[in-house]
């Protein structure tokens, strides 16, 4: 899918909950596809919940369809059966109070990262002195003060995607989609983003859930990592990630005594084979 992090979704006003209500409830959801006729089931009689603050991560073998499951989720796709309530009520079209961010940071090349990261709040019809003085902010607070007037050909590739999370995070969704949002980022960069993506979304108890093919990513950010199997996907497993460290450090994380046992085990649950 190649729509953007997307400043439609990203662009609506928030909806909280009820206290005590989850911001995503997922209950028995299939989705198949039609391909030359024939009927291939991806997604089948999935449940699983988002609880307000919290920070999931899901991981499966590859093709399982994570991507589909999330598309599903923001309303981009209908389900088959099923039922996704967001903020206690049934999804009915994409939900508000939503942000999703993909793998490619989508930026608009004729803006500069300032108006990229404006771009949702235009939408909304926030007054411009107002946008892009939280458009300057949020690009402050992710490391890009100084670069406000740069295009997007000019920045690094994890700059450019730090431009894409202000982008989705300046107009304050109570819950963030991401869609492998780090995995084209070198390591470093990957860490550093992480942590800032961990800091600010923790700081203001937001929910994520997060899509990734990085286990360790996975476990080093995450509340709860939730196991798909293959095709049709269904939750093979979920863990309680308790590391006894600061979640905003990737770095400690990793360095905690039970990361490698959870990365271990939940590699094993993915039952990878060679070819």
């Amino acid at each position: 899918m190649s729509t953007v992090a997307s400043p439609a979704l990203a662009a609506k006003a928030g909806a909280p909950a009820a206290a005590g209500v989850p911001p995503l409830k997922v209950e028995h959801v299939a989705k198949s596809f039609d391909a030359d006729g024939r009927v291939v089931p991806v997604i089948g009689d999935l449940s699983l919940t988002l609880n307000e603050g919290e920070i999931v991560a899901i991981v499966g073998p590859s093709g399982c369809g994570k991507t589909t499951l999330l598309n599903t989720l923001c309303g981009l796709i209908a389900p088959d059966s099923g039922r996704v309530s967001w903020f206690g009520e049934a999804m009915s079209g994409q939900p508000a109070g939503v942000g999703y961010m993909l793998q490619k940071d989508l930026l608009l090349p004729w803006r500069t990262a300032l108006r990229n990261v404006m771009l949702g709040l235009e939408i909304r019809g926030v007054p411009a002195s107002e946008a892009e003085e939280r458009s300057h902010v949020m690009l402050d607070k992710l490391g890009l003060h100084g670069f406000a007037d740069h295009y997007p050909t000019t920045l690094s590739g994890g700059m450019r995607q730090r431009v894409a999370l202000a982008r989705t995070l300046v107009n304050e969704p109570d819950v963030l989609l991401l869609d492998e949002p780090f995995a084209a980022l070198d390591f470093q960069t990957k860490l550093l983003i992480e942590s800032d993506t961990a800091k600010l979304v923790r700081e203001s108890r937001r929910s994520v859930l997060l899509i990734t093919h990085d286990i360790e990513e996975a476990v080093s950010i995450a509340d709860r990592v939730i196991v798909l199997s293959k095709r049709p996907t269904r939750v093979k497993a979920v863990y309680d990630i308790a590391l006894g460290t600061e979640r905003t450090d990737m770095i400690a994380a990793r360095e905690s005594a039970g990361f490698v046992d959870y990365v271990r085990r939940i590699w094993s649950d993915l039952d990878v084979t060679r070819n």
